[in-house]
């Protein structure tokens, strides 16, 4: 398992390379399929300080992110040049301004009434981000805190083997595995990324739309 201080030291020394500098290519082309509303409430677990959430923003979605790192988050706000009001909730920061709320503090700790009504769940690195032994954990939770709605999520394959996690494989078995009981899983697309996985192994990203039952 994996403590807090891996993820707060990787943000303090910069060890980001999972943060891309543009908006995910996947969440792009296929973020319609969840036909939502204009101003819908879009949770992003994990998220940092994701281009994504950018991009959800310029197109008229509001953003519920949660997110362990302060330090993530300030240079989130930063770089959409907005000004949040902060509060103390229990062990939780809350960052707020118009259309964008985020929860900075322990994912576990997160409750549904802090989080609010969402209307879906876009997942590109949260649970690749998480160890095998802490990945149901985390699925029973955002079921909880979302009473089971709608998700575009992307998952990531790789040999494992030739290069260790985060991020983790997750493979399609896996996928269905934890959401085939709630949801009605589809695979979208299956992309091979350029260059592999840090340079180092091949790799795939596979989205998902998981419509509930």
């Amino acid at each position: 398992m994996m403590d807090k201080a891996f993820w707060y030291e990787k943000w303090e020394k910069k060890q980001i390379q999972f943060h891309l500098d543009k908006a995910n290519a996947m969440l792009v082309k296929h973020f319609a399929e969840l036909s939502l509303e204009p101003g819908s409430r879009v949770l992003v677990p994990l998220c940092g300080k994701s281009l994504d959430i950018h991009w959800l923003l310029a197109q008229g979605y509001k953003v519920v992110g949660i997110e362990l790192s302060e330090l993530a988050i300030e240079e989130l706000f930063a770089e959409l040049t907005i000004k949040p009001a902060k509060t103390d909730e229990d062990s939780t920061l809350r960052f707020q301004s118009k259309d964008i709320d985020i929860l900075v503090g322990d994912f576990f700790e997160v409750t549904k009434e802090m989080v609010g009504k969402v209307d879906c769940i876009y997942d590109r690195a949260s649970l690749i981000a998480l160890p095998q032994d802490m990945r149901k954990r985390y699925v029973d939770h955002l079921m909880k805190i979302t009473y089971q709605v709608p998700q575009l999520m992307i998952s990531l394959e790789y040999d494992q083997v030739v290069m260790p996690g985060p991020p983790f494989r997750v493979d399609s078995q896996e996928v269905r595995h934890h959401y085939n009981d709630a949801y009605e899983v589809r695979l979208l697309q299956t992309y091979d990324i350029p260059g592999g996985i840090k340079g180092v192994c091949p790799g795939q990203e596979k989205t998902w739309l998981l419509s509930p039952k």
